[in-house]
């Protein structure tokens, strides 16, 4: 199967390779994580949804609006984290790779992703 089948079924990653992902405009890794990154972040985002959880029940119970805010900035800064991790690992691997094949326009994509989270 060819990555420009009509079905969607193969998707092209950035350094030419295609995988059977059912995704025509997704892009992924040239470089896996590694597996102690993979599970940080699962449980880290497991613990963000644990939060996020407790604080729709929260909200259901009819809690106090202080104690509610303050579990809401709990998950931020959790989230917050879990963000700098993928954005200094794209930065170490995806970035680089792609400065190193002469493409400098990564530049403006990474320019983009820190003002999303400014």
């Amino acid at each position: 199967m060819d990555a420009d089948d009509m079905d969607g079924k193969m998707t092209r990653a950035m350094d030419g390779t295609t995988s059977d992902r059912g995704c025509q405009a997704c892009h992924y890794k040239a470089t896996p994580r590694s597996e102690d990154m993979q599970a940080d972040l699962q449980k880290r985002l497991n613990r963000v949804i644990g939060q996020l959880n407790g604080v729709k029940t929260m909200i259901d119970d009819n809690r106090y609006c202080g104690d509610v805010l303050t579990q809401l900035a709990a998950s931020q800064s959790a989230l917050k984290g879990v963000s700098q991790i993928v954005l200094r690992n794209h930065m170490e691997t995806c970035v680089v790779e792609q400065i190193g094949r002469g493409n400098t326009e990564v530049i403006d994509e990474v320019m983009d992703l820190m003002r999303k989270f400014s």
